[in-house]
This record gives structure tokens, sequence and C-alpha cells, in this order.
């Protein structure tokens, strides 16, 4: 349920942290910065201007787009326009293709502990699992959920060795929909990963922390799928902590707590690089038009 609520808030807010130096910042709204395998860090050098073959050393500033830039190849059946770099960005696809698959960690996608049912519909996920006459249902969708966390290493012109690379992990925001067999109305919880959570630990006298957060908590018409307004929708940012530890432990009682968010993460990281390697190869497709 629920599709919107991973929606503008999730990227309003990834905006806002996604400046810091932390390695896994929210993600930015625009489309996922990944950290690039040794296969694909490369520096950006061509620009308009030098991928122009007017550009001669004269002085003379041609229009950036030009036909004469286009030389296409013998046609294909397919009847659409091939070019010396369609051939390039085909070769480039391949390699990169080789190299991702040989990174994937998982090839089936891992389960959920706790009896939790997987369903997919493209990028968007939902896990479902009944408590003792409640319906618990978990909605989140892997689009823009990876951090930019070479963000400072490209501006600075430097790059990290493949084994100097951190580890790609998908954090998306996540909707908790707990129904009641009675009730008229589900009770919502939007979750997401804090940056500043996401590496947790028990250190010397310190309790673990949560690694998910609870940012918006309203009733809605229980089979909707969009997020009324109309409803009231209750902040969490000026909440009173007992009254958040509550909600945190209602959650927690019907299987979503630490745990879980660990698996949710493995889960969706391992459903985001096999999105990744599949837009690769109908990318590579439409490509070399196959």
């Amino acid at each position: 349920m629920l599709k919107s609520v991973v929606r503008a808030v999730g990227a309003a807010a990834r905006l806002s942290s996604a400046s810091t130096s932390t390695v896994r910042a929210l993600p930015l709204s625009y489309p996922a910065l990944r950290a690039p395998s040794s296969a694909t860090i490369r520096p950006f050098t061509r620009s308009l201007w030098m991928l122009n073959n007017n550009g001669a050393s004269s002085g003379y500033r041609p229009k950036l787009f030009s036909s004469k830039v286009l030389s296409p190849s013998v046609s294909c059946g397919c009847g659409g326009l091939h070019t010396e770099g369609d051939k390039a960005f085909g070769d480039f696809l391949s390699d990169e293709l080789k190299e991702e698959k040989k990174i994937q960690k998982n090839k089936t996608l891992p389960k959920v502990s706790g009896g939790w049912e997987l369903e997919m519909n493209g990028a968007e996920a939902k896990l479902t699992r009944n408590v003792s006459g409640d319906k618990v249902t978990v909605t989140f969708n892997i689009n823009n959920s990876i951090p930019p966390n070479f963000e400072e290493e490209v501006e600075q012109g430097q790059q990290k060795s493949a084994e100097e690379e951190p580890e790609i992990v998908s954090t998306p925001n996540f909707v908790v929909e707990v129904t009641k067999q009675a009730a008229k109305h589900s009770l919502v919880f939007d979750c997401h990963f804090p940056e500043d959570e996401i590496s947790h630990g028990e250190g010397e006298g310190e309790e673990e922390s949560d690694i998910f957060a609870i940012r918006e908590v309203s009733f809605q018409p229980e089979g909707d799928s969009e997020w009324k307004e109309t409803s009231y929708t209750l902040n969490t940012d000026s909440l009173d902590w007992a009254l958040y530890d509550h909600l945190m432990d209602f959650l927690a009682d019907r299987g979503v707590d630490n745990t879980f968010a660990d698996e949710l993460m493995e889960l969706s990281t391992a459903i985001e690089h096999q999105e990744y390697i599949k837009f690769l190869e109908d990318l590579q497709g439409f490509v070399k038009c196959n």
C-alpha cells in the first residue's frame, strides 16, 4: 500500500543530507549515483565541443549539434541509426556487464527471516507477514536508494582503487502498514535509514541503537494505494521520546526491528544490483538494436 509514501518526502530529506561525508548518505532525488567498479572508473574528458568534428584549432566555434557528427554505419533490420559511437557504446556495455556479473553477490534474492513473503513489481518490493491476526506489510522502492559516496573523490580528481572502494549498499525509505481484522483503518509508518545510525554496534556500556527511524505516522483507509493528505499525519521530529519509543516497540513486536532492517538492506541491495544488470542488458540491446 501507499506507493506514494515512498515519495517526494524521501527525496526531499535525502537532498538535505547528500552533502555530508558519511559513507552512507541518504540518496538524492536524481537517478541513483553508484560507486563505480574498477571497470567503470574513468575520467570525463570529452565535452560537447570536443564531440563536434568541426572543432578545429582556428578558434571558430561551431554549432553544438551538427548532422555531420552522425556517421551511420550499415543499417540493420531495425531501421534505426547506427554510428561508430553506438558501436563503442555497445562494446563498453559488454565489458561493464562482465564486471557487474563478476561482482554480483546474490544470483538469487536473499530471504528475510520471520516468515515474510516477497512480492516484486519492477523496482518496488512488498514484504508481507501475519502476526496473531495483524497483517504487516512493508513496501519499498530501490530507485534512488544508493548513496552518492564517491562525490568527494570525483570533485578532487582522485580515484580509489577497486580494493578501497566502499561497498555499495541500498538504503531505501520503506513504509510499514499494520492492519487489524476489525479496524477500518491501517496504522502506517513512514520509515527511513538515518545516515548517522547506519554503522551501528554496541560499545562498552552502550546499548545497540536503532538503524532505522520513523519519520511519520498516520491512519489511512485500508486497501488504499494512495496516501490521503487529508488524514492527520504525526511527524516524529518534535515527538515526545516516550511515545516514539512505544511506536518503535510496537513495530518490533510485529517483526520490524534492527534484524529486519539489516535484512531489508541486504535484500534491497541485491534487488538494486539485479535491476542494474538488467538495465545494462536492456540498454545494450537497445543500442545494438538486438
